[in-house]
């Protein structure tokens, strides 16, 4: 899907316009907004456009499921709503919402950001410590040390890239909680955390943390900060404010944060880490079969994204974070039902949808594509996913493997998973996990019933498009033949509006309907009562079985003669078996050119019948 821009212009205006949205970030797959009034949103057509898996409302935001392509679009929205993108302030005009929903906006505002950089860090630094465990790189070398730094720089300065993006959400100044944020992790400040002489500020005891990778401290200081500076500067002379303004909130909220924020922030963070460490060696087979079997159910909220601070907190504290291994067996075993579905399914089009969702699951770790395309609308295969991630997820998690950093689980960031320990039955446990999903999905199978369909039908003419209604015959304007829409071609050539199979061509060349892979019928009928030239001014192109695409030619006629003789050129377009596809979305309207969508047509159950067109 090449045209970004349209996608972009189309999702903006969907949503209200520029003027609806108090912000928009993007996190893996998602155009995540937050929008002023929700109810102005045209859900059905956003999720109807060409680029669009799906549209979720979760967390207070109203996310635009886009798949590996976001990045594109976000950046094509950049251009058509400037004003729109960024991250959300915690006093925006937007709905507040529940406790959670504002949580789950703060943590993608402040997170998403640099998720990518913080990810594509980690991967780098799980295949050094790989390629070390493995024997293919010296632990002693430079090679390794300037490797290993481009790996973990990321992860230890967290702290200061924070800083930047809650400075954002809060409102505060961002270069001075960049300031605040480097004074935790200067080279001196962190000597004082392995000093065993007492610490002091002006003889106040300082009870020293590290702030090296962590999370909370920081964003509970850029809190405070922007609060205290607008305090200040409602009675700092404004000459004087630029400067004293962030001298005096760094002289106060350096110490306050080493005195005071810091150590209750770093306990209380730790107590999250110690809690979940805790769940993982009494019962880790529990906390694996919970993680494996809810994270894609999380997906599909798109609440996933609020755990990152609890990988972070992990990975921070301990340097490993456990609860990513079951992560492994829930993407993996939903990218293998997605797979069984490929070798289950009948229907081209679902294979053809099912093979690439499948392989982003398997080498990206991205999902939606799998769950909104395939897995949850045949919903046998989602709750097979749903299965196999928590089995596997339970024997993944038994060995006690860990990552050594933060990327999606995939086959990619495998090395993530090397050099910790309990390496083989992680790989069991996965395996195991991707094995049951995809038996369950080939045996037990799914009805593929349950697969919407939805068929863009393109102009067979160059020419101008109007309602059937306007028709001068009872009965393609009253819709009983079928609904679609009609064109006054301005030419003589009768080009195919889908791709499929010519299911009926009528003798005297007037009429011809065709048939696609998902049971849509079609008939093209050139004129009103032109049933009455006997074929004369026709000449077919096509025969009843051929295979044609958009744009063949199926047949041409003398368009002047047809209209010296006076017959009426209003060409009806319509999908004759509406009781399989009830709805007929997207009409054009006015000038259209061949292969301009005419409408898309809509069902939400496989047809298997066989053409009944009728001609007059």
């Amino acid at each position: 899907m090449a045209d970004y821009s349209k996608l972009a212009k189309d999702i903006v205006s969907g949503v209200g316009g520029e003027a609806n949205i108090s912000s928009l970030v993007h996190c893996a797959t998602r155009l995540r907004f937050v929008l002023k009034d929700d109810a102005v949103a045209k859900t059905e057509t956003i999720k109807n456009l060409d680029g669009v898996v799906t549209v979720a409302k979760a967390g207070g935001q109203y996310q635009v499921v886009i798949g590996n392509e976001v990045g594109e679009v976000f950046e094509q929205i950049g251009k058509v709503a400037p004003g729109a993108v960024g991250g959300l302030s915690h006093d925006d005009e937007a709905p507040k919402g529940s406790l959670f929903n504002r949580f789950i906006q703060m943590i993608s505002a402040i997170f998403t950001p640099f998720l990518w950089a913080l990810a594509a860090t980690g991967l780098l630094k799980a295949f050094v410590i790989a390629a070390v465990t493995f024997g293919w790189l010296d632990a002693a070398s430079t090679t390794y040390t300037i490797l290993y730094a481009i790996g973990d720089s990321f992860m230890n300065f967290l702290p200061m890239a924070l800083a930047f993006t809650a400075a954002r959400y809060f409102k505060a100044s961002e270069f001075v909680s960049f300031a605040l944020a480097a004074t935790l992790v200067y080279p001196s400040i962190v000597a004082l955390n392995e000093t065993t002489d007492p610490v002091t500020f002006f003889g106040i005891p300082v009870v020293m943390m590290s702030y090296v990778s962590s999370v909370l401290p920081i964003l509970v200081a850029v809190w405070v900060q922007g609060h205290f500076e607008r305090w200040i500067n409602t009675w700092m002379p404004k000459v004087l404010k630029n400067f004293v303004t962030p001298m005096v909130v760094l002289l106060i909220l350096v110490p306050a944060i080493l005195i005071v924020i810091g150590p209750i922030a770093t306990t209380l963070g730790n107590w999250l880490g110690t809690g979940i460490s805790f769940l993982w060696d009494a019962a880790p087979w529990l906390g694996g079969a919970i993680m494996g079997g809810l994270w894609q159910v999380f997906v599909i909220f798109g609440l996933h994204w609020g755990l990152v601070p609890v990988f972070v907190q992990q990975l921070s504290q301990f340097q490993e974070v456990a609860i990513t291994a079951p992560i492994y067996a829930a993407v993996l075993a939903q990218a293998a039902a997605t797979l069984g579905v490929f070798f289950r399914a009948k229907n081209e089009k679902r294979k053809q949808l099912a093979a690439p969702a499948a392989l982003s699951g398997f080498l990206a770790g991205v999902t939606e594509p799998a769950i909104y395309g395939i897995n949850l609308p045949l919903k046998r295969p989602f709750i097979f996913g749903v299965i196999g991630g928590a089995i596997g997820g339970a024997i993944a998690s038994i060995g006690g493997a860990s990552a050594s950093a933060i990327a999606l689980p995939s086959f990619l960031s495998i090395p993530q998973m090397i050099g910790r320990g309990g390496e083989v039955i992680f790989f069991i446990g996965t395996g195991i996990g991707m094995v049951i999903s995809f038996l369950l999905t080939i045996t037990l199978g799914f009805k593929e019933d349950d697969l919407e369909a939805k068929v863009e039908v393109v102009s067979p003419f160059d020419g101008t498009a109007v309602p059937l209604s306007q028709v001068n015959d009872p009965a393609f304007s009253s819709g009983s033949l079928g609904e679609g829409l009609a064109v006054i071609p301005s030419d003589g050539i009768v080009q195919s509006p889908v791709d499929g199979e010519i299911a009926a061509v009528f003798p005297t060349g007037h009429a011809i309907g065709l048939r696609t892979s998902d049971g849509l019928e079609i008939l093209i009928h050139v004129g009103i009562n032109t049933v009455q030239l006997g074929g004369e001014h026709f000449t077919n192109r096509v025969e009843k079985g051929q295979k044609v695409v958009k744009g063949d030619v199926l047949a041409e006629f003398d368009r002047d003669a047809i209209l010296a003789a006076g017959f009426d050129l209003t060409s009806p377009v319509i999908v004759t078996n509406r009781s399989d596809f009830p709805t007929i979305d997207g009409v054009a309207v006015g000038a259209v050119s061949v292969g301009g969508v005419l409408f898309t047509a809509s069902k939400a159950v496989q047809s298997k019948k066989k053409v009944t067109a009728s001609a007059r």
